[in-house]
């Protein structure tokens, strides 16, 4: 996701300079991206990111990280830590430093400030307002900088800020849970609960790192879910109903949209929702997954059989008509919760679903997917 090193040459000026320890820059961006983990919930729409100066004698690195919006950015809170120190120092910081005011000041004019003499950044930041005009302002200033140490590492963990800044769409997530003959509620709609305590304490993670949660109306009628944080610290994402929301909802306050789900992304994207967390029902699910507009599933398994084929499946609606039209996605992870498993998944771009970026409509949905 991060940009590649021709786009740098031909709109920052010069060429990506070489690390003068590889090893050592390795090493610092990899504390920077554990730095920029611990703060993953707090940011929005900011991007998570982790900063550590490492100055040039024997004092001890001073780590920072985003802090919630309208507090210090991570370049500005190492700083303050580092203080004097600071001078002579090099930088290691996930995201390029923005150079525009916003809430804060900008981070290359703080860098530049404390003299720091070498910015090593992981990846390009790609919003419009930034855009290789940190990295270009650092160097006018006489600043070595170094671009791409763990770009690979960062891209991941900045996926969503990254997709939301280049295309003004949220990154989505669908979220499954299902037994291992893939079924989501028994033949009666009873599905609390399928997965363990584990388990579901990680969904809510997820929520916690979501800034909207989305469900369908259908499942709204019949599961009365919440879609709060519980089982997690973080703040409640906002709510999103694709239909229309019955009188007394445990939803409420929530937003209600409907039609063509790529108008609704770009309507999301708008509102800065970086990441949007599909929790159901199975024909919100089906239509997400047909339009091609997961960009990465998560599918907790339990180990539990109903044993037919008249319990409720993860998705509603039509699927491949032949292995030739199958969906083949990517391996990310596979983890251990409990008795559960769970598996997250990205799409590879081959199989039946439509090409990204196409659109299903969609009204109310039928409940199969418990969310609470």
């Amino acid at each position: 996701m991060g940009l590649p090193v021709e786009w740098l040459v031909n709109h920052v000026g010069g060429s990506v300079v070489q690390a003068v320890d590889v090893e050592e820059d390795r090493a610092m961006m990899l504390e920077a991206i554990s730095a920029a983990a611990t703060v993953r919930s707090q940011t929005a729409p900011n991007p998570w990111v982790g900063c550590v100066i490492v100055p040039s004698g024997d004092e001890p690195a001073a780590l920072g990280a985003t802090q919630p919006p309208g507090g210090l950015h991570a370049e500005a809170m190492a700083l303050d830590l580092a203080g004097p120190t600071a001078a002579g120092a090099v930088a290691y910081v996930t995201l390029e430093p923005c150079c525009h005011h916003g809430r804060t000041p900008p981070c290359a004019d703080a860098l530049i400030a404390a003299g720091v003499r070498r910015v090593v950044i992981g990846v390009v930041d790609p919003d419009p307002q930034v855009r290789g005009q940190g990295i270009a302002h650092l160097r006018a200033a006489g600043i070595e900088v170094s671009v791409g140490v763990c770009a690979e590492e960062i891209s991941e963990q900045l996926a969503p800020y990254l997709k939301q800044r280049s295309t003004g769409r949220p990154w989505v997530v669908l979220k499954l849970a299902a037994s291992l003959d893939g079924r989501t509620a028994a033949p009666d709609g009873t599905s609390q609960w399928i997965t363990g305590p584990l388990a579901r304490a990680d969904a809510h993670r997820l929520r916690a790192e979501s800034d909207a949660v989305l469900v369908g109306a259908g499942t709204v009628r019949a599961d009365d879910p919440a879609l709060t944080v519980r089982d997690s610290e973080g703040r409640d994402p906002l709510r999103v109903v694709l239909g229309h929301i019955p009188d007394g909802a445990r939803v409420q306050p929530a937003l209600e949209l409907g039609g063509d789900l790529g108008q609704v992304l770009d309507e999301l994207g708008q509102r800065d929702v970086v990441q949007l967390l599909v929790e159901g029902g199975a024909t919100v699910a089906h239509d997400f997954h047909r339009a091609g507009l997961v960009d990465r599933y998560v599918l907790y398994l339990a180990p539990v059989l109903f044993g037919g084929d008249d319990g409720r499946a993860v998705f509603a609606g039509s699927g491949a008509a032949s292995m030739a039209d199958v969906w083949r996605g990517r391996m990310v992870s596979v983890e251990q919760l409990g008795p559960d498993v769970r598996i997250e998944l990205a799409p590879t771009g081959a199989g039946g679903a439509q090409t990204p970026g196409s659109s299903l409509t969609t009204g109310s949905a039928r409940s199969g997917l418990a969310a609470a």
